[in-house]
């Protein structure tokens, strides 16, 4: 008769919730890690206890955050492999000045950098002259939010010319980042608490010709028109350097574009 442990039953049902969310059957994880869907199945069932190799190289195949895979060592009874150094460490002197290179290099559009949770690291001039103008001083103090920036009725949100999509669209994010780091849950009760005036959809159903969800920005009398992209690193191998999110932004019209050359 096989013994099943609190510990078996909690890494495996963690295990499972990974494959569904990333849409990945038993035998398809099974095959990516190398071993049998039997032995997943029992994994997943508690039934199996799995060596910290085995939590670890279905994570990897799960592509779970660093932090969160911290988080499935510890429910299978094992140490967490993943630290956290602090921005000032020696060691993370390289990826900061990789990321002033990338913040230089973007100009003359918008860049910035944020942290696990959207507090501010780095940002480029265009950044701070174009996004924070107006903004309430009180919210440009350190640590700086980047989405209480973006939502708060004393920061961009009164300058988004459709903030109801945006604030849709940043809200659902928070929230599902928040169902696994319950420490972000206060940040987005406070977001989801700030009035807002236009209609926020309940599902983001694009239009016909909709490839973008862009940020429309008043500045002055005219709309500047932005597409965002993210970028990671994607070997980093402690838990600052992997939750470090480069936000870019590029016009998504040629209006945007002239304006921001200065054509």
């Amino acid at each position: 008769m096989t013994v099943r442990t609190d510990e078996q039953a909690q890494v495996g049902a963690l295990l499972a919730q990974w494959r569904r969310r990333r849409g990945v059957s038993q035998l398809e994880l099974a095959n990516l890690s190398g071993v049998s869907a039997r032995h997943v199945g029992f994994v997943e069932t508690g039934r199996s206890r799995p060596s910290r190799e085995m939590v670890l190289r279905l994570a990897e195949h799960l592509e779970v955050p660093l932090r969160e895979r911290n988080s499935l060592l510890l429910a299978a009874g094992y140490a967490p492999v993943f630290h956290e150094k602090p921005l000032d460490d020696p060691a993370m002197r390289p990826i900061l000045a990789a990321v002033r290179r990338v913040l230089r290099g973007h100009h003359p559009y918008p860049a910035l950098v944020t942290d696990g949770r959207r507090n501010l690291i780095a940002s480029n001039e265009p950044f701070d002259r174009l996004f924070t103008e107006g903004v309430a001083a009180h919210l440009l103090q350190p640590p700086v939010n980047v989405l209480r920036v973006v939502l708060h009725p004393e920061g961009m949100a009164p300058r988004i010319a459709n903030l109801g999509r945006w604030r849709g669209k940043l809200l659902t994010g928070l929230a599902r980042r928040a169902a696994l780091d319950g420490s972000l849950r206060p940040l987005y009760e406070e977001l989801l608490g700030y009035p807002c005036e236009q209609p926020v959809p309940e599902v983001d159903i694009p239009g016909p010709d909709e490839i973008m969800l862009p940020l429309e920005l008043r500045c002055g009398e005219r709309v500047l028109s932005f597409i965002a992209t993210f970028s990671t690193f994607g070997t980093a191998r402690d838990l600052t350097s992997s939750e470090l999110i480069i936000e870019s932004f590029f016009p998504a019209d040629d209006d945007t574009a002239a304006y921001l050359s200065g054509s």
